[in-house]
């Protein structure tokens, strides 16, 4: 079960980094909130919130945000950024797992991206 958890780990890993190119740098706090985000997302789940409605929400807050300059806006600064949440948020509702392993995945994807980017 652990060496499961651990390829599929790796796998959203690759998955989600593989959206980085040409994206702004993440700090250590954007890393820690995104991935607050993506737990509560699964703990929206795990509480019967329907997939499909939470992205699509998620889709149009995201385009709500874009009105402001990327400079002021939460985590989402460009469309790599974007793509790299949305495809964290997918999985966790095309793939579920505990909220912390979903949290701990994405909190280590962003920070590898964080570090690729120094």
């Amino acid at each position: 079960m652990q060496r499961q958890l651990a390829i599929a780990s790796a796998g959203a890993a690759a998955f989600l980094l593989s959206f980085s190119a040409g994206a702004h740098p993440f700090t250590a706090q954007e890393c820690a909130e995104g991935s607050d985000f993506i737990k509560n997302a699964a703990l929206s789940r795990e509480n019967g919130v329907n997939g499909m409605e939470f992205m699509t929400r998620a889709i149009a807050d995201l385009a709500a945000i874009k009105s402001f300059p990327p400079q002021l806006r939460w985590f989402v600064q460009d469309q790599p950024d974007e793509d790299f949440l949305l495809a964290a948020l997918a999985e966790v509702f095309s793939a579920p797992q505990d909220p912390r392993l979903h949290q701990s995945n994405f909190f280590g994807a962003c920070s590898l991206r964080m570090s690729l980017s120094e």
